[in-house]
């Protein structure tokens, strides 16, 4: 099971593995209490893609089309969360954007669940 949180918000005991999926360490947060278990920083949306999107929702859809895209180039990374998703029962990715509903986080997970990659 995946779940996806924001880092700015309080570590907990439902948040099994923390995953933090962003290119760039989050501003403001000490890596102590963030309590990340990996940074995979090749999960994140490249910067240029970040750029262009700038959290517009209205952008969304295309967004998704394009990290998807990225994210098909790297198999890697793919091969990585499969395996992590066999060995945690449950798994936070975490992010750094203020809406809940538009980042590449949300966007990860629905790639993983579209591709049936974590079982």
């Amino acid at each position: 099971m995946i779940r996806t949180k924001r880092i700015y918000e309080a570590p907990d005991g439902e948040d099994g593995f923390r995953i933090l999926v962003e290119r760039l360490w989050p501003r403001g947060v000490r890596k102590e209490r963030a309590a990340v278990d990996l940074w995979m920083r090749d999960a994140g949306a490249s910067p240029a893609l970040r750029k262009w999107f700038g959290h517009d929702p209205a952008k969304w859809e295309e967004f998704e089309d394009k990290y998807f895209h990225e994210l098909s180039e790297k198999p890697e990374v793919i091969d990585q969360l499969a395996m992590l998703a066999r060995e945690h029962p449950l798994i936070t990715f975490l992010f750094a954007a203020k809406d809940k509903e538009h980042n590449n986080a949300v966007a990860l997970k629905k790639y993983l669940d579209m591709r049936g990659e974590l079982g």
